[in-house]
């Protein structure tokens, strides 16, 4: 089993802890993207991978909902050159005004929690639940993503076989969005650690944005501490995922050739330079 929780001591920063926005190069590779409303947008550019070589700059991206882009995050985006946005949310989580966004650019559903990440769902599951029963609740989340969900996250990998340059999403850029770079950064070749600091990456990237869902929720009545499990990502919640795999295919190795069908070397070609 790959060891997750090695370095979750010193990488793990509660996002309830305001701070200055990551820099580049704060974590190996996560190089920043500048945008007006745009949450934990970077380049996954940079990261070492298989054989010394580096993932290429300009071909990956990751973030939180790019349908909530001002009109200047827009023209930034169209100037990364995307071929395609993948989108992990399910129908619920999204509105009837994001249509713009889908005319503008290739927008693929690749719906993920179809249903249990609306709003109607989770406000119950919050309002009733300790801390300890959400912190489980994302453990069980993490644990569906490669068995539960398999065809989805199968589908966006055979995309990314395709050579586009991607930006990949859900809503925070954390869960959904963590599982994928999880995948996509294996199959090139990228140490665990650096994947698991990618990862955990998000609690910095995503301080306004958790202030912000905080601030709402409590004025609804739910307590911080619920929440906080929903909106922090933690090494744990990466090995149950971990964990599922080995149990299940022995390896994320075995996970992408076997129960993903993926072509290792053609990814690598794409998107390793040198």
């Amino acid at each position: 089993m790959i060891k997750w929780l090695q370095r979750a001591g010193c990488l793990h920063t509660r996002a309830v802890v305001p701070q200055a926005p990551a820099s580049a190069g704060s974590v190996p590779g996560g190089h920043d993207l500048v945008f007006d409303t745009i949450s934990n947008a970077r380049d996954l550019g940079g990261l070492a991978g298989a054989s010394g070589r580096r993932v290429r700059q300009g071909r990956l991206y990751r973030s939180g909902n790019p349908a909530l882009a001002s009109a200047a995050d827009l023209d930034r985006l169209q100037a990364l050159g995307l071929d395609m946005v993948v989108d992990f949310r399910s129908p619920g989580e999204k509105s009837p005004d994001e249509a713009a966004f889908g005319q503008r650019f290739h927008w693929k559903a690749v719906p993920v929690l179809e249903g249990s990440m609306a709003m109607e769902v989770l406000m119950p599951r919050l309002r009733a639940s300790t801390p300890a029963q959400m912190d489980a609740f994302m453990l069980e989340v993490y644990r569906d993503f490669p068995v539960r969900y398999r065809d989805a996250f199968g589908g966006f990998m055979h995309t990314a076989q395709g050579g586009k340059t991607l930006l990949f999403h859900c809503t925070a850029g954390k869960d959904r969005t963590g599982f994928a770079a999880l995948l996509l950064l294996a199959a090139l070749g990228v140490a665990q650690d650096d994947i698991l600091a990618n990862y955990l990456e998000s609690n910095q990237r995503n301080v306004q944005f958790n202030e912000s869902a905080l601030a709402r929720m409590a004025g609804l009545g739910v307590d911080p501490a619920v929440m906080m499990p929903l909106l922090e990502v933690r090494a744990s919640y990466l090995d149950a995922s971990m964990q599922a795999i080995d149990v299940a295919w022995g390896s994320v190795d075995n996970y992408l050739r076997d129960a993903l069908a993926v072509d290792v070397a053609q990814l690598r070609e794409h998107y390793l330079a040198g």
